[in-house]
């Protein structure tokens, strides 16, 4: 069961961050390299509390559906989706956010059990895991560039 833990400092209020993290359209663009996209539930604009979305991806060679539900919420502070139907056997994905001296810092944990027992988890040693920090990281990297940036947001 490995947990992911990811933490960056932006240059941007707590707000815009937080709304960037939990917008469909800056998750579809930050994941363009897996064709990410919005399929059912919310496919645009802001997620919220007790709400769905299904994203559609090629992941590791892979064509995949994954559904996650908002089941956690406090704005500005924290967001937590959960996987509700997909290919790992459960994930937790909370999202942090705390502001100090004008920049947020932004935390990621990524609580996951892979799929097939003892197969997933020698998966998750061998390529997984690092599969999945690096493209957590690469989205949150994109979220920093928005945020940092004068791009306006989706409503």
């Amino acid at each position: 069961m490995p947990i992911i833990y990811t933490e960056l400092t932006i240059r941007a209020p707590i707000q815009r961050c937080f709304d960037l993290s939990r917008s469909i359209d800056i998750h579809m663009q930050s994941t363009a390299k897996s064709r990410e996209r919005a399929v059912a539930g919310v496919t645009s604009g802001l997620i919220r509390l007790g709400e769905t979305v299904t994203w559609e991806a090629v992941h590791l060679g892979v064509r995949q559906r994954l559904t996650v539900r908002i089941t956690e919420y406090s704005e500005p502070s924290y967001f937590v989706d959960e996987m509700v139907k997909g290919a790992f056997r459960s994930f937790v994905h909370r999202h942090e956010f705390g502001e100090a001296d004008g920049q947020t810092m932004m935390k990621d944990t990524f609580d996951y059990v892979s799929p097939l027992g003892w197969l997933g988890r020698a998966a998750d040693k061998l390529f997984l895991e690092a599969y999945m920090r690096r493209f957590l990281l690469e989205r949150n990297r994109y979220i920093k560039q928005v945020a940092e940036g004068e791009q306006e947001l989706p409503k």
